[in-house]
């Protein structure tokens, strides 16, 4: 599912049966939003879609507040959470910054009665959550991994790894099992945080320590231009391609112009949030109460469909 806050908030609400009678009820409902600031494209683009939704949300929905709250870390987003629980919330959509740090106090939240969506970054205890809003992060790794067999054959490959996750946990775990049985090698794997300056830094010691590696999975558009930079400063050319993930445009555009290092890309659209908030608000103002969990597809994304994916007015 891709597109504006807008089409994804009515994918949410009207495209599930609910319009009929939800928008003319009046209602004093209270949602807090927590999300990670955007350090980061991909949460740049979180952070655009959420405050965008909550204008249309507020809009179609009469009695309506919806409250944002962007925080730059764990113990950041924590004490967020105590502030919007001090609101008196009905309902609480989480983006967790991390899955350790952030399933005990959303639990606290849970224990005073509210109603909890959680969207991307899975918490520990599943038990939490009402709602389950993320990307298929297992086929996320999947289709990457078959990429990897499909279009490099054999060759020493490095990971870059996110955040440690349940979603970094799923999607790296899937493509490792994606590339068992092939000619492809995994020779060195870290953590970057989803961040551009960390991968940079991660790929630099990569490349000190291995003279030859063939491509790379960055698993993250911001952590491939990371990678792209110290490729280009080192003057390396072995690599044959770097795949990163997420659909950022400047990404799709490469893909697009058929840039040999970057010959796809897998989608996993930031704005994967309006749908979580589209359909929180629909609990309270719907017929039917709102329970159960939504995927968004990953897709392969090449220069055949990128124009599909491709957004020039998106902030990601």
């Amino acid at each position: 599912m891709r597109g504006t806050p807008l089409k994804l908030v009515l994918s949410a609400a009207v495209g599930l049966g609910l319009v009929t009678g939800a928008m003319a009820q009046q209602k004093s409902v209270t949602i807090g939003v927590s999300i990670p600031a955007a350090t980061h494209g991909w949460t740049g683009g979180v952070v655009y879609h959420a405050q965008e939704t909550a204008k249309l949300l507020e809009k179609g929905y009469p009695g309506l507040k919806v409250v944002v709250k962007t925080s730059p870390d764990g113990a950041s987003q924590a004490n967020a959470l105590d502030d919007l629980s001090a609101q008196k919330i009905d309902a609480l959509v989480v983006l967790p910054f991390n899955s350790d740090e952030l399933t005990g106090p959303v639990r606290e939240v849970k224990r005073r009665g509210t109603f909890v969506t959680v969207v991307d970054r899975g918490l520990k205890d599943a038990s939490i959550q009402d709602i389950y809003v993320a990307g298929n992060n297992p086929e996320f790794g999947r289709v990457a991994g078959k990429y990897f067999v499909d279009t490099l054959k054999q060759g020493n490959v490095v990971v870059f790894r996110g955040i440690p996750t349940v979603i970094d946990e799923e999607r790296v775990s899937n493509f490792e099992k994606a590339l068992e049985g092939s000619g492809v090698k995994v020779i060195d794997k870290q953590y970057a945080n989803w961040n551009r300056d960390d991968a940079f830094r991660v790929m630099q010691d990569f490349l000190a320590k291995h003279p030859k590696i063939d491509a790379v999975w960055a698993s993250d558009d911001d952590m491939a231009l990371g990678v792209l930079e110290a490729i280009r400063q080192a003057k390396r050319d072995d690599i044959k391609f770097v795949l990163g993930g997420a659909g950022m445009k400047e990404m799709v555009k490469r893909v697009m112009d058929g840039d040999k290092l970057i010959p796809a890309d897998v989608s996993y659209p930031p704005a994967m949030i309006s749908t979580a908030m589209g359909v929180t608000a629909a609990h309270f103002y719907a017929n039917a109460p709102m329970r159960g969990t939504y995927v968004l597809n990953a897709e392969l994304i090449t220069k055949e469909n990128a124009k599909e994916h491709y957004h020039p007015n998106s902030p990601f």
